[in-house]
């Protein structure tokens, strides 16, 4: 964000503080859609999250007083958005504890790139490349369903959100170095979710497993 979006955004911010709806308004359309993206992912139906999107932002304005500057402000809405998709989801679900595999550099950033498909905002190109990104879409939000919660929060902020470890540890309410751990691990897991299931993937996204590669 440059300087003069960053100018416009505290003057929002300052203007809600003091009550003003139609500048929160202002600030909801900025956020909305990050906002939804991120809770949407969490929880994997559409639906809630749209519902868990509104009260996460009617639960920002009644809050944003509590907002005193010095760090990212989107960081500071996503921690409502994912905190309450989080208390919502471990309410209706439980997420058993898996084994996981040992994982290569290489892979853990191969990982993290097919995520950037997530963050894509709008299909560009022929519609066979549309109808491949959406597959894709699904295939990898089948595959963050699989994650345990925490380490699902921490890769969606970082790998889809593009938060950076430091806010990432902010929104999370942890350590850098249980967000590191929790990205690494999760990373993993989808690696191993997506080798499993490497034949539903478009060919230039395949996986191949290194473990068995001369």
């Amino acid at each position: 964000m440059n300087k003069l979006a960053r100018d416009d955004e505290e003057k929002l911010i300052d203007r809600s503080q003091r009550g003003d709806i139609d500048a929160f308004n202002e600030i909801v359309l900025q956020y909305q859609q990050t906002m939804y993206s991120t809770v949407f992912r969490l929880l994997g139906n559409a639906d809630t999250a749209a519902d868990v999107t509104q009260d996460a932002f009617i639960a920002a304005f009644r809050a944003i007083k509590s907002y005193r500057g010095g760090s990212s402000f989107r960081a500071w809405l996503l921690r409502i958005g994912s905190n309450m998709a989080c208390d919502h989801w471990r309410r209706v679900q439980r997420q058993p504890a898996d084994s996981l595999e040992a994982l290569t550099e290489d892979d853990e950033t191969h990982s993290s790139a097919l995520l950037g498909v997530l963050a894509a905002t709008g299909a560009e190109g022929n519609p066979e490349e549309n109808l491949l990104t959406r597959e894709l879409q699904e295939l990898l939000q089948t595959a963050l369903q699989q994650l345990p919660l925490d380490q699902r929060s921490a890769v969606i902020l970082c790998d889809i959100q593009g938060l950076a470890y430091e806010e990432v540890a902010q929104v999370t309410q942890t350590t850098l170095g249980t967000v590191r751990s929790r990205i690494s691990r999760g990373r993993a897991r989808l690696r191993n979710f997506l080798l499993e299931h490497r034949e539903l993937l478009p060919r230039d996204y395949r996986l191949t497993n290194s473990n068995n590669e001369s």
